[in-house]
């Protein structure tokens, strides 16, 4: 029984322990003297406060006290935007610009695999055998024949030109002789 009786109490103070401690997470700043906190007990009403009279200001005295009532402050939040006055909603930059990176390398080697498989595939193509001719029985007679035919171009344009120059004489010839006979 007194087993039990230690046990509760030991329970009992580890309650009050947790409390204690929460307490403590969520306590207030605490005012030890009257007039600090939030309902200043000693302080007059805010309706017998005398209001200082303030003398007419011109727009620009406005514009100069607005300016110096008005402060930016710096605020230490990752995840605030000063500028904006709200939340940051992504990047500036981003976080793996000019980095290589797994997916980047990933996409390489996929390119350049799908060039190989392509490549592979040309040449591993099958044959037409519909678009395929038999060559010609005298093709090998034909082989060499490019070079030879250079050189028998060459004279027969020369002949040529040399027949129409002759026939060209001819004719000249002929006209002469109409004129003197």
């Amino acid at each position: 029984m007194s087993s039990r009786k230690t046990l509760a109490a030991a329970t009992e103070d580890r309650k009050a322990r947790l409390a204690q401690l929460k307490s403590l997470k969520r306590k207030q700043p605490s005012y030890d003297q009257p007039g600090e906190g939030p309902d200043k007990e000693d302080g007059p009403p805010p309706s017998k406060i005398q209001k200082s009279p303030t003398p007419e200001l011109s727009g620009a005295d406005l514009a100069a006290v607005a300016a110096s009532k008005t402060t930016d402050r710096y605020l230490s939040g990752r995840n605030f935007d000063a500028a904006n006055r709200g939340p940051k909603l992504g990047f500036e930059n981003a976080p793996s610009e000019g980095k290589v990176t797994l997916e980047a390398q990933a996409a390489e080697i996929a390119a350049q695999t799908k060039a190989e498989a392509e490549a592979e595939e040309d040449v591993n193509k099958p044959i037409d055998l519909f678009s395929l001719q038999p060559k010609k029985p005298n093709w090998d007679l034909k082989r060499d024949l490019d070079a030879k035919l250079k050189i028998l171009n060459v004279r027969t344009n020369n002949a040529i030109a040399q027949l129409v120059r002759q026939r060209i004489d001819a004719q000249k010839a002929k006209a002469l002789e109409a004129k003197k006979g």
